[in-house]
C-alpha cells in the first residue's frame, strides 16, 4: 500500500494536495454536510469543482502524485468522482482540525515516499480562468522551492477593493517572486481601498507550495507539539498501519490554520504575484459573477427556468421542476429537492446561518 512514483515522468518530484474537506455551508441547499459544494457540479461545466481542480493540476502533475485532503465521510464521494486516484493518495481527516494537521500528515506521507518532494497545496472548489498561466505560475514556484528553503503562496492581483479575502503585503523587489512583507486579515472597505492604492498588497488564495522537507522543518520550528504528535508515527506513513495511527492521534492536533500556525510566523515567505481570472466561489454571488447571463442579467443554472420582468437574479435548480420568477430584482433563488431558499443577494453571508435555523427546526 504504498504511492506509485511515476519515474519515467520529468515531474515524479511534483505532488499536489488538494484540500476538500469543508463543507461549504453558503451554498445551502445545495450544499450539505452529507454531500458539500466540491462535490457538485456548481457552474453546470459538466465538470464538480473537485473533478476540474483535479484535471487541472493533472496538467503539471503526475495523477498518482495527487492527495486529496478530505473528511473520511466523504472517502467514496472522492473515490467515485475521482476514478484515476486510488485509496492510498487519501487523506482522511477522522475529524475537522483546520488546515495545519492536514498539510502536516500529508507532507509526512509525501516525504517518506519521496524526500525530494516539492508540494502543492490548494483548494478543491475555487475557480480559475486561465489553466495554462495558473500551470506556468506553479512550475516557476516548484522550480523556486527546489532551489531554496522558502515557503511560497501565490497572490491574485487585486481587482478591487474586496472586503472578503485576506491580503498579503510584498516588497518591492525586481524579481519575479517577492518577499512578503506580512498578512492581513480580512479588512473593512476603507483598508481595502488603500491596500489597492499602494499597489502593495496581494489577494490571498490560499494556494501553497513549498518542498516538503522544508514545510515539515518550519513544523518542527513553529509548531513543534503537533511535529512531535505526528513524529510519533514515522513508522507507519503509507503502510497498513497508517490509519489506526490517525485515528488515535489526529483529534489530539491543535485546531489551527497554516496560515495562523506557520506562514504568518515564518521569516523566509514569498509570494508570487499572479493574475489568472481566479475566484474562490465563496457565495452564490461569487458564481453569480462567474455564469454567462441572460438579457437581463439573470444568471441560470438548470433547465425549465423562465424569468418575467426580473433582472440581476443568480437562479440554480434541479432542472426537473419549473422554476418561475417574476418581478424579482437581485435575489438568489435555489431549488433542491427538499430545499427553495429565496434570499436577497445582499444577505448572502448569512445563509450560513439560515441554513443552521432551518435544519434545526426541519431537521431532513
Amino acid at each position: 500500500m504504498k504511492l506509485k512514483i511515476n519515474n519515467d515522468n520529468m515531474n515524479s518530484n511534483y505532488y499536489a494536495i488538494i484540500m476538500a474537506g469543508g463543507i461549504g455551508s453558503r451554498f445551502w441547499p445545495v450544499s450539505t454536510k452529507k454531500f458539500p459544494k466540491q462535490f457538485h457540479d456548481m457552474l453546470g461545466t459538466g465538470e464538480t469543482l473537485i473533478q476540474k481542480t483535479f484535471s487541472r493540476l493533472e496538467k503539471l502533475i503526475p495523477a498518482e502524485n495527487i492527495l486529496i485532503s478530505t473528511n473520511e465521510e466523504y472517502k467514496e464521494l472522492v473515490l467515485e468522482q475521482l476514478p484515476k486516484i486510488n485509496e492510498t493518495q487519501l487523506i482522511l481527516e477522522p475529524t475537522m482540525r483546520n488546515t495545519a494537521p492536514c498539510i502536516l500528515y500529508a507532507a509526512k506521507k509525501v516525504y517518506a515516499q519521496n524526500k525530494d518532494a516539492v508540494m502543492l497545496v490548494a483548494p478543491s472548489d475555487h475557480w480559475i480562468e486561465d489553466e495554462d498561466t495558473f500551470i506556468k505560475s506553479i512550475e516557476t514556484s516548484f522550480k523556486a522551492t527546489e532551489k531554496q528553503n522558502i515557503l511560497m503562496t501565490l497572490g491574485i492581483q487585486p481587482s478591487f477593493p474586496n472586503t472578503g479575502y485576506g491580503y498579503i503585503q510584498f516588497t518591492e523587489e525586481a524579481s519575479e517572486i517577492k518577499k512578503v512583507k506580512q498578512f492581513t486579515e480580512k479588512p473593512n472597505l476603507e483598508k481595502a481601498k488603500e491596500f489597492l492604492a499602494s499597489g502593495e498588497y496581494l489577494w490571498n488564495a490560499g494556494i501553497f507550495i513549498w518542498s516538503a522537507a522544508h514545510i515539515l522543518n518550519s513544523f518542527e520550528k513553529y509548531l513543534p507539539e503537533m511535529f512531535t504528535l505526528f513524529g510519533k508515527g514515522d513508522a507507519v506513513w503509507n503502510s497498513e498501519n497508517e490509519s489506526e495511527f490517525i485515528k488515535e492521534n489526529y483529534p489530539l492536533a491543535e485546531n489551527i490554520s497554516i496560515d495562523f500556525g506557520i506562514m504568518e510566523k515564518a521569516k523566509n515567505v514569498y509570494v508570487l504575484p499572479v493574475d489568472f481570472g481566479w475566484n474562490d466561489l465563496g457565495t452564490w454571488g461569487s458564481i453569480y459573477t462567474k455564469l454567462p447571463k441572460d438579457a437581463q442579467e439573470n444568471a441560470i443554472v438548470g433547465d425549465k427556468t423562465v424569468c418575467i420582468e426580473s433582472k440581476n437574479n443568480m437562479i440554480r435548480s434541479t432542472g426537473e421542476k419549473r422554476i418561475v420568477v417574476c418581478g424579482l430584482e437581485d435575489f438568489i433563488v435555489v431549488e433542491d429537492k427538499d430545499t427553495i431558499l429565496i434570499c436577497p443577494k445582499d444577505k448572502e453571508q448569512e445563509i450560513k446561518n439560515i441554513s443552521a435555523e432551518v435544519n434545526k427546526k426541519f431537521p431532513l
